[in-house]
């Protein structure tokens, strides 16, 4: 099976709107007077840029934010999911879960970690992984449910910790549920909680693109599991004098921006879902499109607006779309994502013969357009009207092989 990593339209002229934002959100003079009396605080050279109150207070705060016991600063929400599937002591033949529909950093340190990675298909309407699959690949060798809130709507982690409950491993009981919350920070779970209160443990992403950003890259984990908080403070710290570690701490510049971000993080999430919903009266009606589920409660934080075009336009009519949607009117999108082991030739190596056939069907129907709360409302009906006439140029001419 070929290799694909495109992402985007092969036609790169120039976008109005691009393919997708270079930040998530957005900062204010705040986020700049917290940098400057950090940065005047931190010049004498008897204080320096140490600061572990500075991130003690963004991991205390973030916590309290999604009602956990414990959160642990990383540098990077890569390096603190590598981190934590370390902890988890992954031996040869382990396996570990997770959707095919996910960006390809959620998997790489499954395999770097030695772990197995099992791909499962993604349920239909939220894309996130389906329960039901995972029930019919669950093993005696089974260590970890690897649950992604893809593009920002929150899964509902009740079935996966069923299911856990009920496949324990011989050795290890039940299997862990990891949830990967890059996308869904400040969201509401279906149980009614924090996206980060529930499962063995959460990984946060604070990268540029994200929700909430610290400087465009850093990372947290939320977890109620002690030993585990510690150990991941001692991963992260070069094992504090006692254990193997390294040095992936977050700056005490990061974490004063980190609280303003958090601070302001339902703000930001608001105009983003609202924008989102706007967008979807605008295209209600419009033939050949599904639209992402309309949720309330902050259970979809729309990280990626997602669209889905016909099955018979999967590929070849989706690119099409994608193309005319850039050169006819300056709009970018994306295809965020598409199957880990079609877009990455080191996880295609180490899945072998693995397919994930629905996975593969939807994404080859997925484009996610330009979205971000910023965007004006002038701009979002053009946008909607590019959407809907696109849409018609391509059911108009298309012509499916």
């Amino acid at each position: 099976m070929p290799i694909d990593s495109s992402t985007v339209p092969r036609n790169r002229a120039p976008r109005r709107w691009p393919d997708e934002p270079a930040q998530g959100g957005w900062y204010t003079t705040a986020e700049l007077a917290a940098v400057q009396e950090v940065m005047a605080h931190s010049r004498p050279w008897r204080i320096g840029w140490r600061g572990a109150e500075r991130i003690r207070a963004f991991e205390e705060a973030f916590a309290a934010k999604t009602q956990t016991s414990a959160a642990i600063a990383f540098n990077g929400g890569g390096t603190a999911l590598e981190m934590l599937l370390h902890a988890l002591d992954l031996k040869p033949g382990d396996e570990v879960i997770s959707c095919a529909l996910n960006f390809v950093g959620t998997h790489l340190p499954v395999i770097h970690q030695g772990g197995t990675l099992i791909l499962a298909e993604p349920d239909p309407l939220t894309l996130n992984l389906d329960p039901s699959d995972v029930e019919h690949r669950l093993t005696h060798h089974t260590r970890a449910i690897q649950v992604t809130h893809w593009n920002g709507l929150a899964a509902d982690l009740r079935p996966f910790l069923d299911l856990a409950a009920r496949h324990p491993h011989p050795v290890h009981g039940p299997p862990v549920v990891i949830v990967d919350a890059a996308r869904a920070c400040g969201g509401t779970t279906p149980a009614g909680l924090p996206v980060g209160a529930e499962g063995w443990a959460t990984v946060f992403s604070f990268e540029t693109k994200k929700l909430m950003t610290t400087f465009g890259q850093g990372g947290m984990v939320t977890t109620n599991d002690p030993a585990l908080a510690e150990r991941l403070r001692r991963l992260r710290t070069y094992g504090m004098s006692r254990h193997w570690g390294t040095n992936q701490q977050m700056t005490k510049a990061q974490a004063a921006v980190g609280l303003i971000q958090l601070d302001r993080l339902d703000e930001m999430n608001r105009a983003r879902i609202a924008h989102a919903h706007h967008r979807t009266r605008l295209l209600g009606g419009t033939p050949y499109l599904t639209l992402p589920p309309t949720l309330s409660g902050g259970r979809h934080l729309y990280y990626r607006y997602n669209l889905l075009v016909p099955a018979t336009w999967a590929g070849a009519g989706r690119d099409a779309l994608m193309d005319v949607l850039a050169e006819q009117y300056g709009l970018g999108s994306i295809i965020n994502d598409p199957p880990t082991y079609l877009s990455h030739a080191y996880i295609r190596a180490h899945t072998q013969s693995q397919a994930c056939p629905r996975a593969e069907q939807l994404a080859a129907r997925l484009l996610c357009p330009c979205l971000h709360p910023l965007i004006s409302e002038h701009e979002e009906y053009e946008i909607s009207d590019a959407i809907h006439q696109a849409t018609s140029h391509i059911a108009r001419t298309h012509r499916p092989e």
